[in-house]
C-alpha cells in the first residue's frame, strides 16, 4: 500500500510504507493482459520492457501499469517537484476533503504510438489550463502549465511499455487533483495532491450510439454559477441513476437537456455533442453548464479547415431530431457517431458509416494524433 505521508507533516516528509500490489482492478474479471513470463519482470522507471502484452484483449477499463506520479502542496503554497512511485493503492485520512466534501477535479488525456514508433501527447497544455480553471472554482491550488505537462511526460515515459502499438489503442492518462488534508467544517482542505495514473485502452463505446433524452434528471444547473463547465469529481456520479436506467432500457447513453427550459440539448453523460445538417455543423456553446472539451475544440477547428460552417449556440431538440448526422466527441469516445435519438415517442435515425462528416473528422483527428496527417497546428508533443 502507498501511504501518502502524514498530512500534518512538512511537504518533504512524503513517505512510502508497506508494499505494492500490482493487481488489475475492474468491475468484471479482467483479461490476462500479461503472459506469465512477463508478469514477473521488473524494470526501473523509463526502461521499456518488451512485454508480450495481449493488446487484442484490452478494452476500456483499469489495467495496473508500472508507475504513477505524485506532487503535493499545502494551502497557500505552490506545488513543488513531484516524483514517480510504483502503481498502487493510496491511504488518506477519513477526514480528507476529497472524501468528505468532494473537493477535487480530474482530467483525461491520451498518449499515442505513431506509425514510426514514437509516442506523442495531444494538446496536454489544454488539459493543464483546464485543470487550473477547475481548481480555481473549487478553491484549490494547481500546478503550473509547465509542471503539469512535465508530470504527464514523466508518467508516460515511465509507463511507455503500456502504450499500445500503432492502431491498437492508446494510453489513457488520468490526472487527479485532490484535497487530501483533514477538514470537518465546510472549508477548503489544508493539503493537496496531484496524482497521475495510466491505463491502456481501446474504444469507450463499440459502434454507433443509441441515445435517449429524459427530462426527469438534469446534469447541471443552468447559468454560469455552477460546476457543469469544469471537471469537478462531483459532477459524474449523480449521472449514474439516469445512465443505469437508460442502459436497462437498451440505450447507449443519456442526452441531457438544459435545466432552465428543458428545450435545448446540452451534453451526453461524458462527452460533447454535434449536429450536422448539410454543410452546417452545430454544437451547444460551452458556457456555464457545458464542458469545454479539448476534442470538441479541436473538431471545431478541423471542421472549419475542411470547409464546414460551424456554429456554437443553443440547439433546440427539434433541430436535433431533423439533423442528417449527430456525433459525440471526447477524449474517451474520440468521435462517436450516433445512430438514433429517442425523445418521448419520437425516434430519429441518422447517417453513420463511411463518407459521413463524422468519419471524415475522425480520420483527420486520429491521423494528426498518430502522425498520419501533418500536424500544422503544433497540437502533438513527442515525449520520447
Amino acid at each position: 500500500m502507498v501511504v501518502i505521508g502524514d498530512w500534518h507533516a512538512t511537504l518533504d516528509s512524503f513517505n512510502i510504507k508497506g508494499s505494492f500490489t500490482n493487481t488489475i482492478e475492474h468491475n468484471m474479471d479482467p483479461p490476462p493482459i500479461l503472459t506469465s513470463s512477463d508478469s514477473a519482470a521488473t524494470s526501473s522507471a523509463g526502461e521499456e520492457r518488451h512485454a508480450e502484452i495481449k493488446w487484442d484483449e484490452i478494452g476500456f477499463g483499469i489495467v495496473s501499469t508500472d508507475f504513477m506520479y505524485v506532487m503535493k502542496c499545502s494551502k497557500g503554497e505552490d506545488f513543488g517537484d513531484g516524483s514517480l512511485i510504483p502503481y498502487g493503492n493510496i491511504e488518506l485520512p477519513p477526514s480528507a476533503g476529497i472524501l468528505n466534501y468532494g473537493q477535487g477535479v480530474l482530467e483525461g488525456l491520451k498518449a499515442y504510438r505513431t506509425k514510426d514508433g514514437s509516442i506523442v501527447l495531444f494538446r496536454p497544455e489544454e488539459n493543464a489550463r483546464r485543470i487550473k480553471i477547475g481548481a480555481e472554482r473549487m478553491c484549490m491550488p494547481s500546478p503550473s502549465v509547465e509542471q503539469f505537462v512535465h508530470a504527464i511526460k514523466k508518467t508516460v515515459i515511465a509507463n511507455k511499455r503500456w502504450v499500445p502499438p500503432f492502431g491498437q489503442g492508446s494510453l489513457y492518462i488520468r490526472p487527479l487533483l485532490l484535497g487530501t488534508g483533514s477538514v470537518l467544517g465546510l472549508s477548503p482542505s489544508p493539503e493537496y495532491m496531484l496524482l497521475i495514473y495510466t491505463t491502456p485502452v481501446k474504444s469507450y463505446h463499440k459502434g454507433p450510439l443509441n441515445l435517449v433524452i429524459k427530462d426527469e434528471l438534469y446534469r447541471a444547473i443552468s447559468g454560469p454559477g455552477g460546476t457543469g463547465g469544469i471537471k469537478s469529481i462531483t459532477n459524474y456520479s449523480p449521472a449514474y441513476k439516469a445512465l443505469n436506467e437508460a442502459r436497462e432500457e437498451g440505450f447507449s447513453d443519456i442526452l441531457y437537456l438544459d435545466a432552465a427550459t428543458g428545450k435545448f440539448i446540452e451534453e451526453v453523460t461524458g462527452c460533447n455533442i454535434f449536429v450536422v445538417k448539410g454543410n452546417s455543423i452545430t454544437t451547444p456553446e460551452a458556457v456555464g453548464t457545458i464542458l469545454p472539451g479539448i476534442t470538441r475544440k479541436s473538431i471545431i477547428d478541423i471542421a472549419i479547415d475542411l470547409g464546414y460552417q460551424v456554429e456554437e449556440r443553443g440547439v433546440p431538440v427539434e433541430e436535433l431530431l431533423q439533423a442528417d448526422e449527430v456525433f459525440c466527441t471526447g477524449t474517451a469516445v474520440v468521435i462517436n457517431p450516433v445512430f438514433s435519438v429517442t425523445y418521448n415517442k419520437t425516434k430519429a435515425k441518422y447517417k453513420t458509416g463511411s463518407g459521413t462528416v463524422s468519419s471524415k473528422l475522425y480520420e483527420t483527428l486520429t491521423g494528426i494524433q498518430t502522425g498520419l496527417v501533418q500536424d500544422t497546428r503544433g497540437w502533438t508533443l513527442q515525449v520520447d
